[in-house]
């Protein structure tokens, strides 16, 4: 059966906005008129600190059409910009939606989008408040601006780290980039033989780790209760290593950690292995993980010790150093960037 192809050109700009969100109510109370009119109306939490990111998707660059569907790359388009709210120690409410999109895609594929978005919507208790929609010759880009807010004394910064405290992560690291190999494999099988099926088996873990991440707005309130603020923090997004070096540039001070503390899924572990990956690379490089990485005081050690979701990794050096990782090997290795940024 042929699927319906709705030209967007039928719609017209207001009525494809108008078409595809009809179905976002707003669930904020801070949220006083949301999409339909020239901008969003928004009243400001009392007592609290507005936090704000943009961040941006290019088909190409940042995800690839023959192995991502449109209505997760909706869902991811929101998760990494809320993910960056979450890095501040904040909690995110609403957010604008920027997107170009070529012919080549039809209504029902923007429906689709916009399917993720609203289920993004739906799943962290924000509110879609606007944006704007045109073309572009080819391919597509969306940009989100999204908008979140914290008391004062609990906004978390990059550069507040001090000697002596606590590295820690939530989460596991590297599943994402071993589900990106495994898609990567499977479109190369494609090419060569579009008739045959794709081998996904056990892969679903880490497929949904590239395909579907999740912002840790949870591991935001467990530190809440936990009553542990962090020192400082960031999201995981070009892989650990990269942004320790950010949290140590910022903070001026160095990191020791350690690599029988990383926190690696069996998942990620055997396909690593079929891969001929050493599965410490793809925790320190992979990218896209989008869980938390932060510091605390060593005076909260006996708060999250134990705790299944967090990891002790390693903590904060002298300020005269270099941040390196401790091998179980009982050697030392100079940490550098090299997270993957392309497809």
């Amino acid at each position: 059966m042929e699927q319906q192809r709705t030209e967007l050109s039928a719609l017209g700009e207001f009525t494809l906005i108008k078409h595809l969100t009809q179905y976002f109510l707003p669930k904020n109370e801070g949220t006083i008129r949301d999409a339909g009119d020239d901008a969003a109306v928004m009243q400001p939490m009392e007592g609290k600190q507005l936090v704000m990111t943009t961040d941006m998707l290019v088909e190409g660059v940042h995800f690839d059409l023959m192995y991502t569907p449109l209505k997760h790359l909706g869902y991811k388009s929101v998760v990494v910009n809320l993910s960056d709210i979450c890095a501040m120690n904040a909690t995110p409410t609403q957010f604008t939606v920027g997107l170009a999109v070529s012919n080549k895609y039809s209504v029902e594929a923007l429906e689709e989008l916009y399917s993720g978005i609203l289920a993004a919507c739906d799943a962290y208790g924000v509110d879609m408040v606007g944006g704007d929609t045109t073309t572009i010759p080819t391919g597509c880009v969306i940009s989100i601006t999204a908008i979140g807010y914290a008391n004062k004394e609990d906004i978390a910064l990059r550069s507040t780290v001090k000697e002596g405290d606590l590295l820690v992560v939530s989460g596991d690291l590297g599943g994402a980039y071993m589900g990106l190999q495994v898609l990567e494999r499977e479109k190369e099988v494609f090419k060569s033989a579009p008739t045959a099926q794709p081998s996904l088996e056990n892969y679903d873990y880490i497929l949904a780790r590239q395909l579907k991440p999740e912002a840790r707005l949870d591991i935001v309130q467990l530190l809440a209760k936990l009553e542990v603020k962090p020192t400082a923090m960031i999201d995981i997004s070009d892989g650990l290593s990269s942004e320790i070096l950010h949290l140590a540039e910022e903070s001026e001070c160095t990191f020791a950690i350690y690599e029988d503390k990383l926190p690696i899924a069996p998942e990620t572990r055997d396909a690593a292995k079929e891969h001929n990956i050493d599965p410490t690379t793809c925790a320190l490089n992979g990218g896209e993980d989008y869980e938390l990485l932060f510091t605390v005081s060593q005076n909260d050690f006996e708060k999250i010790k134990g705790n299944p979701n967090l990891s002790i990794i390693g903590h904060a050096t002298e300020k005269a150093g270099e941040n390196l990782l401790m091998t179980i090997g009982g050697g030392s290795v100079k940490l550098s960037a090299q997270g993957w940024k392309t497809l």
